[in-house]
């Protein structure tokens, strides 16, 4: 396989500013002692972000048409967005995917994803059929986690009161390339797009 035909495993997002990442960290935190079973991988905080459209598995040449379709999607301007609370899918009671939610000017998010949609759309990428629920996913359950374990850390979370963690202006979007290693994923960004 020829450089140029090299997969990458690809996805467009948000990144996050350095002030709401040290936000997170302490909730992340906490979160993470209550779960004395290990039932969750959780995300390094370092790599959130809010993911607006993954594309997979993706040959390395295409990288650059890509990179055109996102400049075609940010024709609006840059829009503020907040982090606050916490929640579960699909429920608390039988938790897979732990996230902190987004709010904001969600009206331009929508805007903005369905624009990465269309525009990478005729590249070949399937439109999402699900519906677009923003989120920073902060941990995945485990597959050999116990119901137990999982009941026993839901409850104690339940409790836990997340307010607003920070309010930033979202100025761009990335193109970023996930290398999947036993230690958890590592991003590199291809690509960064203004917002105009």
């Amino acid at each position: 396989m020829s450089a140029t035909s090299a997969l990458l495993r690809l996805f467009i997002a948000i990144t996050l500013p350095e002030a709401i990442h040290a936000a997170i960290v302490p909730i992340q935190q906490r979160l993470e002692r209550l779960d004395t079973s290990h039932a969750i991988r959780w995300a390094s905080d370092d790599s959130l972000h809010l993911t607006l459209k993954f594309l997979g598995e993706t040959p390395a040449d295409r990288v650059e048409a890509i990179s055109a379709a996102m400049q075609a999607a940010c024709k609006q301007a840059p829009f503020r967005l907040n982090i606050e609370g916490l929640g579960w899918f699909p429920t608390l009671r039988s938790p897979r995917v732990i996230w902190l939610g987004v709010t904001g000017d969600v009206p331009a998010l929508h805007h903005l994803r369905d624009a990465v949609e269309r525009t990478v759309a005729p590249l070949g990428f399937p439109t999402e059929a699900r519906p677009f629920s923003p989120h920073l996913t902060l941990g995945r359950t485990r597959q050999q986690a116990s119901k137990a374990a999982l009941a026993s850390f839901a409850e104690e979370a339940g409790q836990l009161p997340v307010a607003q963690l920070g309010s930033w202006q979202v100025p761009e979007l990335v193109l970023m390339r996930s290398d999947l290693r036993p230690s958890g994923a590592v991003y590199t960004v291809l690509a960064r797009t203004a917002l105009s």
